[in-house]
């Protein structure tokens, strides 16, 4: 059975930035919780710094990554970061219409709506969406979806999904 579990590159849910409230507690459980899901032998795809963030998030369900074998997948990305005046990248309109296609996509899911993602739109939008598209076709033939979290804290949209063969 192939699983593939997505999860933001937050830099809040490293320990580093750990702090006595947890400002994303909802979203910290959501992925230790699809991490968890996916088992011992884990292929992280992922940017420098959802790599950071995988590794951390491995490491407290007591893994870490492989390089070889078979494994199932992380993936490390999110949407837009400019869906708020508040947003690390402010506002910008188009915002909300790229992760409303970008979200369905993943709901779906749609491997070709993944992979046509505009790369220079994501980027103007301060959109991590490089991994999503590298591992879209890892997402062809799931029959299994779960979208665990869904929210834009901060104004950058995250996602917590998790997708599986049977």
């Amino acid at each position: 059975m192939t699983r593939v579990a997505l999860v933001p590159g937050c830099l809040a849910l490293l320990p580093e930035y750990a702090s006595l409230e947890d400002p994303v507690h909802d979203l910290r459980a959501a992925c230790l919780a699809a991490v968890a899901w996916l088992g011992e032998d884990v292929r992280v795809v992922a940017g420098a710094q959802g790599a950071r963030v995988a590794t951390a998030l491995l490491a407290e369900v007591g893994t870490a990554p492989v390089d070889s074998g078979e494994a199932a997948y992380l993936i490390v990305g999110n949407g837009s970061a400019r869906r708020s005046e508040k947003a690390p990248g402010h506002l910008d309109p188009r915002a909300a219409g790229f992760d409303d296609v970008l979200g369905k996509a993943l709901a779906t899911p749609d491997p070709e709506a993944l992979g046509a993602l505009d790369l220079q739109l994501a980027d103007e939008l301060w959109a991590d969406v490089g991994p999503i598209v590298e591992a879209a076709e890892l997402l062809r033939g799931v029959t299994t979806v779960a979208v665990d979290y869904e929210d834009d804290p901060y104004g950058v949209r995250y996602w917590v999904a998790r997708w599986a063969d049977r």
